[in-house]
C-alpha cells in the first residue's frame, strides 16, 4: 500500500509530540528531524525534503503554535497542509478543448504502461465524465502494440483506430481527422515509450506535438521506480512541455516518494493515479485525500465516491425495502459482497477509513476463493431455498454441495454467516446503528462477520 511505511513513522513522531503536552522549539525540531527521516526513506527528492522540513519548522515554531491548548495538533494540521501544497495543492482536472475533439499525447519511458493505461483513462473519462473517446494506436515500434490497444480498449468499450505500423506522425493526424468525422469528442494518442535520453525518439514526440498540437501531453509514470521517475518526468517536461503527469503502480509502493516529489521538481501536476492492475483502477488525484491517507486520516470522500460507483441505485432502493420489511435473502446477500467486491481490496478500502493504519489491518485474512464459493453455493439452491433458508435440511444441503463442488460444513459456514447479517440488518432497521468508532478494532477480528474473506 502506497505510503505505508511513510505512514507509519510520521504517526510515531506525532505521538511523541501529543505525550508532551506544552511542547517547546526543541520538542519541534526533533520531531522534525524525525519527519526529515521518514520522508528521505520514503524516496522523496532531497531538496524537497529540505525545503519542506524548512517550511513546516518555521511555522510550527510560531507563538501561535507552541501557546496554544493543542499544540501538537497544531503541528499536524501544519504537515496536513504544507503535504497537500507539496502535490499541488487541489486535483487538476484534464483541459477539455472549445473546439472538439480535445487531444491527448501519450508519452512515457519504455514499459510505463502507456498502451494499458490510455485505455484506463479512455475508458474513465466515457463512464464517468459520458464522453466519446477515441484510441489512436502510433506505437509503431513495438510488435504487439497495436494489438494490445485494439484488446484493452475492447474492454474498456473504446473504439481504436489504427493504420498498421506506418508513421507515427501521419496516424496520429488521420486518427483526429477520424475523430471529427465521427463524432468522438477525446482522442488519446498512445505513442511509442523511449527512454529520456534518447535524442532521435525524443525528436519524434516534438514533431508530433507541432504537427497534431494537442490540447494535454500526458506523461505517464511507474511510482515504483522511485527518483528516476521524478528524472524522467524532469526530462520529458523540459523536451515537450507535458501538461500533467499519471503515476501508475502507486498501490505497489510502500514509499510513495514519486508522489510528494513531481509537482514540486517539474510544476507539472499528477492529474490521474493507477491503483491496480485492473482497467477500472484509476482515479482521479487529489491531493489534500492523499495528504490525509498519508497521515492516517483516511480519505471518507474518495470511500463515498468509490460506493456511488460500485452500487446500483436502483438495487440499493430495493434493497432499502427489503431492509425495512426484513426481507433480506440469500440472493440480496451475494449481491451485496459483488458490489462490496467490485469497490476494490478490503485493505485499500479499510485503508480510506480514519484511524485504521495498516498495522490495524495485520489480522484481517482475505480468502480470494471464498466469493467464488459463496456464489457457487447460492447458485445451486432454488429460489424458494434461497428466500427461505430455513428450508435447508440434511439432504438439501447435501445435494448442494454436491452441485456446487463443496461441502456441507462450508454451506453452515455461509449460512451462519448469513444469520448474523440479517441480525445487523434487524438493527439497522430499527434505527439502532453502530458507532463508527468501532471498526478501528476491525485488525483484532481475524475474520469479518457476514463477509466471506
Amino acid at each position: 500500500m502506497a505510503f505505508e511505511g511513510l505512514t507509519e513513522k510520521l504517526s510515531a513522531a506525532f505521538k511523541r509530540l501529543r505525550g508532551k503536552g506544552r511542547l517547546t522549539e526543541a520538542d519541534v525540531k526533533e520531531a522534525m528531524r524525525e519527519i526529515r527521516m521518514a520522508l528521505l526513506e520514503a524516496d522523496v527528492n532531497f531538496k524537497v525534503v529540505k525545503q519542506f522540513v524548512s517550511t513546516v519548522t518555521e511555522r510550527a515554531v510560531g507563538s501561535d503554535v507552541l501557546e496554544s491548548l493543542t499544540p501538537a495538533q497544531m503541528i499536524v494540521k501544519i504537515v496536513n497542509e504544507e503535504l497537500t501544497t507539496l502535490m499541488g495543492g487541489e486535483s487538476t482536472k484534464l483541459t477539455i478543448s472549445s473546439k472538439p475533439p480535445t487531444v491527448i499525447m501519450m508519452v512515457g519511458l519504455n514499459g510505463a504502461g502507456k498502451t494499458t493505461n490510455a485505455a484506463k483513462l479512455a475508458g474513465f473519462m466515457k463512464k464517468q465524465n459520458g464522453k466519446r473517446p477515441l484510441l489512436v494506436a502510433c506505437d509503431t515500434f513495438r510488435p504487439a502494440a497495436v494489438t494490445q490497444l485494439k484488446v484493452v480498449g475492447e474492454q474498456v468499450g473504446v473504439p481504436v483506430f489504427e493504420q498498421g505500423l506506418g508513421d507515427p506522425v501521419e496516424i496520429a493526424r488521420a486518427g483526429i481527422a477520424h475523430a471529427k468525422q465521427h463524432g468522438n469528442d477525446l482522442v488519446f494518442i498512445d505513442t511509442a515509450g523511449r527512454l529520456h535520453v534518447d535524442e532521435e525518439l525524443m525528436d519524434q514526440l516534438k514533431v508530433m506535438k507541432q504537427a497534431i498540437d494537442p490540447t494535454e501531453i500526458l506523461l505517464i509514470v511507474d511510482a515504483m521506480i522511485g527518483q528516476d521517475a521524478v528524472n524522467a518526468a524532469k526530462a520529458f517536461d523540459e523536451a515537450l512541455d507535458i501538461t500533467g503527469v499519471m503515476l501508475t503502480k502507486l498501490d505497489g509502493d510502500a514509499r510513495g516518494g514519486a508522489a510528494l516529489s513531481i509537482k514540486a521538481v517539474t510544476g507539472k501536476p499528477i492529474k490521474f493515479v493507477g491503483v491496480g492492475e485492473k482497467l477500472d483502477q484509476v482515479e482521479v488525484f487529489h491531493p489534500d485525500r492523499m495528504a490525509s491517507r498519508i497521515l492516517g486520516m483516511g480519505d471518507m470522500l474518495s470511500l463515498i465516491e468509490k460506493a456511488q460507483q460500485s452500487f446500483d441505485a436502483q438495487k440499493a432502493a430495493e434493497l432499502e425495502q427489503k431492509l425495512r420489511k426484513n426481507k433480506f435473502t440469500l440472493a440480496d446477500f451475494y449481491d451485496q459482497l459483488i458490489q462490496i467486491k467490485s469497490m476494490g481490496s478490503l485493505t485499500d478500502i479499510m485503508g480510506m477509513l480514519p484511524g485504521v493504519n495498516s498495522k490495524a489491518l495485520e489480522g484481517v485474512s482475505v480468502d480470494e476463493k471464498a466469493l467464488a464459493r459463496t456464489e457457487a453455493i447460492i447458485l445451486s439452491m432454488t429460489p424458494a431455498e434461497r428466500d427461505n433458508p430455513s428450508l435447508l435440511n440434511n439432504s438439501r444441503k447435501k445435494r448442494i454441495a454436491a452441485g456446487s463442488g463443496t461441502q456441507v460444513v462450508d454451506i453452515n459456514r455461509l449460512l451462519k454467516q448469513f444469520d448474523m447479517m440479517q441480525q445487523m440488518t434487524k438493527q439497522f432497521s430499527g434505527g439502532r446503528m453502530k458507532k463508527l468508532g468501532k471498526l478501528g478494532k476491525m485488525g483484532k477480528m481475524g475474520k469479518l462477520p457476514g463477509l466471506p474473506f
